[in-house]
């Protein structure tokens, strides 16, 4: 059963699903952080009697690097950091949306256009998803959401995708019945994020934040993934999953990410193709000599790397389900290499004076030694490393990376068994 909150009445209920939401040891941090959203609500958008309450997580791609928008295979998680919301339907035909610390956005719900100047927005993706329900002829309500986040903005967590499932949910719940799988609201997700806000992603971000917990997914049908639960705790493998931030700055670098897939599209274009899963491993590297003259050398090393990764996410798989890990750290350290080599998304065509990532994965790499593991996380570029570390040295790695990169730039994350909810 779903409940709306009373924030007068219902503390009981709200304790119960922070409780099962969180672990009772984060419930009472938590319980004051949700006190402060509903009255950020109230201070916003004046008194009210009952609010729906929603979070949606940010995820951690563990394998697969930038294979999903090639309709390859990923392993992704979760994580336990969120994006909360209280919310009350206003009775309009307005969305309005006041996340903490932004300026506010409001949607007129018959206005569901794309809006060019509306591009990396956040007002864009709540357009989007908006317009994904109107155009399937669901019910479409105005509401006042106020919310809080606690994933990181540009922290390679996937803070867009989290608003996105989190606003999908929102939709979903109050007005349609929750007709929408989890599935099908990564997918809504997506469309905003491709089409509202204009960014050209693949899947992976959407179904982490949506679908909960670790899972492998298989996109090739991307209308249709194969998705798995995968039952795994890296504390009982001795490990701890640590991101860490680089310090990196995304902004201008939209040509860097647009470059992987529009250079991968040039290779498909060479076998009549549209993404590198339709076509064979053998037909690829028979063809390499004509593709390098074609298409360029990245772009070569580029579609080696989809090839390798892909193989690889299933040999990650095969390791945690055997509960083999350290042939899993091992596949982590080749991903994380292959990043590197082939995909190059670690350092931004030029960038000479600033390397932060590279430096980031060198710190890491020199503070583990011969231990763990570690990689460029997400789409690169900037943004973060992902690294496992062996729980007996979490301490003195946390502390040298903070020493040298900065206090909380090393974030200590475990894996959410849930994706985007309605607190019930």
């Amino acid at each position: 059963m779903e409940y709306t909150f009373s924030p007068l009445t219902d503390f009981a209920k709200l304790e119960q699903a922070v409780r099962t939401l969180y672990g009772p040891a984060a419930a009472p941090a938590q319980i004051k952080r949700y006190q402060t959203l509903f009255q950020g609500l109230t201070d916003t958008f004046g008194p009210y009697d009952r609010a729906a309450v929603f979070s949606a997580p940010g995820r951690t791609e563990i394998g697969g690097n930038h294979t999903d928008h090639q309709h390859g295979k990923v392993l992704t998680g979760s994580v336990n950091l969120d994006i909360i919301a209280a919310v009350v339907p206003n009775g309009e035909r307005v969305a309005r949306l006041q996340s903490e610390g932004f300026p506010l956005d409001v949607v007129d719900l018959d206005d569901l256009e794309v809006h060019p100047g509306e591009y990396n927005r956040s007002v864009s993706i709540l357009r989007g998803i908006a317009a994904w329900f109107a155009r399937q002829g669901c019910q479409l309500e105005g509401f006042n959401a106020y919310t809080k986040s606690d994933v990181l903005k540009g922290s390679g967590l996937s803070s867009s995708a989290a608003l996105e499932v989190l606003l999908g949910n929102i939709f979903n719940s109050l007005f349609n019945d929750n007709k929408c799988t989890p599935v099908e609201l990564a997918q809504i997700g997506q469309y905003a994020e491709n089409v509202y806000f204009g960014k050209p992603s693949g899947l992976l971000d959407q179904m982490g934040c949506s679908v909960g917990g670790m899972v492998t997914i298989d996109f090739a049908d991307n209308d249709h993934p194969v998705v798995e639960k995968i039952d795994f705790d890296f504390a009982s493998a001795g490990h701890a999953l640590c991101i860490i931030d680089s310090g990196a700055d995304h902004a201008d670098l939209t040509d860097e990410y647009a470059a992987v897939p529009n250079e991968l599209k040039k290779i498909c274009a060479h076998f009549g193709k549209s993404v590198l899963r339709e076509i064979p491993g053998t037909d690829l590297f028979a063809a390499l000599p004509e593709l390098r003259k074609e298409c360029g050398d990245r772009a070569v090393l580029r579609a080696m790397h989809v090839y390798h990764e892909n193989h690889r996410v299933a040999s990650q798989v095969a390791a945690l389900r055997r509960g083999d890990f350290d042939f899993f750290l091992s596949e982590v350290r080749e991903s994380g290499l292959s990043s590197w080599r082939y995909l190059q998304n670690v350092v931004p065509a030029g960038y000479t004076e600033h390397q932060d990532v590279a430096f980031a994965l060198a710190l890491a790499e020199d503070l583990l030694d011969t231990a763990g593991a570690c990689r460029v996380h997400g789409g690169g570029f900037a943004g973060t490393v992902q690294a496992f570390v062996p729980l007996e040295m979490l301490e003195g790695f946390k502390a040298g990376i903070e020493r040298r990169l900065g206090e909380g730039m090393c974030h200590v994350l475990t894996i959410r068994p849930v994706g985007g909810v309605r607190l019930a």
